[in-house]
């Protein structure tokens, strides 16, 4: 099952990445809808299954390495310019700063696929932590394809694109592979999987603050994304999967 998960994340980000492409006038007000879905989704996965989990692991130390989380991915901001957030700024566009930003972005796609190779005591945690990523994937890869073909890069254009595309899969199958065959990784993990909980928390929260509304204010339609999101996370917690 986790491997259907894997290969359907990297099917869902090719796919958003052609959405430019075959919807050259995708229009703004749909991203800032599925931006708000996608954001209240990982945050009530984040806070219903995933954190959950590492403070039955790690009890009260939990919550230092969520903190860290939290401070890295605003780190890794400083790199991608919000591009995780669904955000393209008219200043990073440019081809001298799209290296940063994809590296800042590609670094990011590796943390969030380390949580699906892992192991959780809840059977329903996974599929959950998948639908969450999934969500937050599909406007994340609309974002940075549309980064790339407005600053003109002529070439290997789609290698970036495929190399994003692969690195939370990847990320997944070197957690599930490793963490089972030695003991030392799968220890490391348990201090892993709150890091990427905290970074999780700093995109999500950063997205239904900024998701693309005037002055921050919340109109009719975003509360109703945001609703909807926030609703689909509490049916994850009647789901009851056999792996």
């Amino acid at each position: 099952m986790i491997w259907m998960y894997l290969l359907f994340l990297f099917v869902l980000t090719i796919a958003g990445s052609l959405v430019p492409i075959v919807f050259k006038k995708f229009n703004n007000s749909w991203m800032t809808l599925m931006l708000a879905f996608s954001g209240a989704f990982l945050l009530a996965i984040t806070f219903l299954h995933l954190m959950p989990e590492v403070f039955h692991e790690l009890g009260e130390k939990a919550g230092l390495f969520i903190l860290l989380g939290f401070l890295l991915q605003l780190a890794l901001q400083r790199l991608s310019h919000g591009i995780e957030h669904g955000h393209v700024h008219d200043h990073a566009i440019s081809h001298h700063s799209v290296t940063p930003i994809f590296l800042g972005l590609l670094i990011h796609a590796f943390m969030e696929g380390i949580p699906l190779g892992f192991s959780y005591q809840s059977n329903n945690t996974t599929p959950s932590i998948f639908l969450a990523i999934a969500a937050h994937k599909i406007p994340e890869a609309i974002t940075l394809a549309s980064l790339l073909f407005m600053a003109n890069i002529k070439k290997n254009k789609w290698l970036l694109i495929l190399l994003f595309a692969l690195a939370s899969p990847l990320s997944g199958i070197l957690a599930m592979y490793f963490g089972q065959k030695f003991y030392f990784i799968s220890n490391q993990l348990l201090y892993i999987i709150p890091i990427v909980a905290g970074a999780f928390l700093h995109i999500s929260t950063t997205i239904l603050y900024e998701s693309g509304t005037k002055h921050h204010q919340l109109s009719r339609q975003k509360v109703m994304a945001v609703v909807l999101g926030l609703g689909f996370a509490l049916a994850t917690l009647l789901l009851h999967v056999h792996e």
